[in-house]
């Protein structure tokens, strides 16, 4: 019995001393500064962005998103950027935004226009206000609370921002909180030196998905809203 005893008191010790870490780990961590947009058309963050990033990342106070596709049907090459996401950075879950919803007009062609959570009327500044919303499957609302937290500061990421810019619209729509939002902008344009490459070589290069955490949406088995 005093053998069990003196065994729990140093598991207790174990996790209190865990818990204290993490603890102090956190209150270490530099304050995140308030969502401030710039003077850009998608309004990226002034002080979270692709030139100071490498300094917030792997925060556990923060959830982290790249919203591109692995393979985008847009013609993004017309604007001299790669359509396949072949570089993100760590601690980024991958989930694509026109799995979400309806992207709005788009300055190159042959973007995405396949299943998605939701349909959207975008007002005149597509990147962000929505005039109405529609779902599409009974489930689409849980599967973004299932994915967006509602308690943490949010990063998003793309290419280019435009598809940052149209999910941070879609959250605070749908009742997330600006004030946790951050839109650190577009991989295309980061120089750090963190990034994951995501390009593998060969006569036929793939992407490669195994190095990430990514979503996967299976339209297949949602069940459409009549």
């Amino acid at each position: 019995m005093k053998k069990i005893t003196a065994l729990l008191c140093v598991l207790l010790c174990v996790v209190w001393c865990t818990a204290c870490e993490s603890s102090q780990k956190q209150s270490r961590l530099a304050k995140l500064p308030p969502p401030e947009r710039d003077g850009s058309p998608f309004g990226i963050d002034v002080n979270i962005n692709m030139t100071t990033i490498d300094n917030w990342l792997e925060r556990p106070d923060v959830a982290y998103f790249d919203l591109r596709m692995f393979r985008d049907p847009a013609e993004f090459c017309a604007l001299g950027q790669p359509a396949d996401l072949t570089r993100t950075l760590p601690g980024f879950r991958i989930i694509p935004f026109p799995y979400l919803a309806y992207l709005g007009p788009m300055p190159v062609a042959e973007a995405y226009d396949g299943d998605r959570l939701f349909e959207v009327v975008w007002g005149t500044d597509y990147r962000g206000q929505i005039l109405e919303i529609t779902p599409n499957y009974l489930e689409s609302e849980i599967i973004l609370n299932d994915i967006f937290p509602k308690d943490k500061a949010i990063f998003l990421m793309c290419g280019g921002a435009g598809y940052s810019a149209l999910t941070r619209g879609l959250l605070i729509h749908m009742g997330w909180d600006e004030n946790l939002i951050y839109l650190v902008g577009g991989n295309w344009f980061y120089e750090g030196n963190r990034g994951i490459d995501m390009a593998v070589s060969g006569d036929n290069p793939e992407i490669a998905t195994w190095r990430v955490n990514h979503i996967f949406i299976d339209f297949e088995y949602l069940e459409p809203v009549d």
